[in-house]
């Protein structure tokens, strides 16, 4: 069945439109929003939100509010105020500008603190791996340098193997998409290490290219170059 249909634009009395369409097309063309039906004013979307569930880019105002500010412990319990703020906890310990401006690793390097290795057993030592893993990288930047010694000295092997990185070369897809999702190294660094942000990358991207490097040429580009 066709009909025509006039809408009238902005309430001025002008015919926007005078087509002869199915209905089934006319349904497509002029969709009816709940708004329009409720009468409700549409929400707007806030596409300044849009990336909002990503924890890794979002900056905080304050890295180190006190317990009963920070959002993890409950400002009514009266045991949370007793807890001591970390800007007092921290003073005076090495700083960086990265997470909450500890440096951890100096600290630990220097002998400020001594971290138990088993949660139960005090008397069991780290099983430190001194072996640097160096990740070429395909792009421009510097290749990335992952440092077993100062995660060792701080976690069981256990903690990353096999579960997040499979001990095998080659057999670890990595890459930024997934780090700021959460995932492989993002599974620690933004919830209990360093942030990945544009302050801290030389602190992963930290092997420079040779003078010699190229970037590589795909086999498809070898065979049909462009002209």
């Amino acid at each position: 069945m066709n009909k025509t249909i006039r809408k009238v634009a902005g309430g001025a009395g002008l015919l926007a439109v005078s087509l002869a369409l199915p209905m089934a097309a006319v349904a497509q063309a002029v969709p009816v929003t709940s708004a329009e039906v409720t009468g409700s004013t549409p929400t707007k979307m806030n596409v300044s939100n849009a990336n909002v569930f990503n924890r890794l880019l979002k900056k905080e105002t304050d890295p180190n509010p006190d317990p009963w500010e920070d959002g993890y412990h409950d400002p009514e319990n009266e045991a949370t105020h007793a807890l001591q703020p970390p800007k007092v906890a921290y003073e005076g310990w090495p700083r960086t500008p990265f997470g909450n401006h500890v440096d951890w690793v100096k600290a630990l390097n220097d002998g400020l603190i001594n971290p138990r290795y088993d949660r139960v057993d005090p008397t069991v030592e780290p099983l430190v791996m001194d072996l640097d893993i160096v990740r070429p990288v395909r792009a421009s930047v510097p290749d990335v340098v992952f440092p077993h010694k100062p995660h060792t000295e701080w976690l069981h092997c256990s903690n990353c193997h096999p579960k997040i990185f499979i001990p095998q070369k080659g057999a670890n897809q990595i890459n930024m998409s997934a780090i700021l999702l959460g995932k492989k190294c993002g599974v620690c660094h933004g919830k209990v290490s360093f942030p990945v942000t544009t302050k801290s990358c030389k602190l992963c991207h930290s092997k420079p290219k040779p003078e010699d490097w190229e970037p590589p040429v795909s086999e498809a580009s070898l065979k049909n170059p462009w002209r």
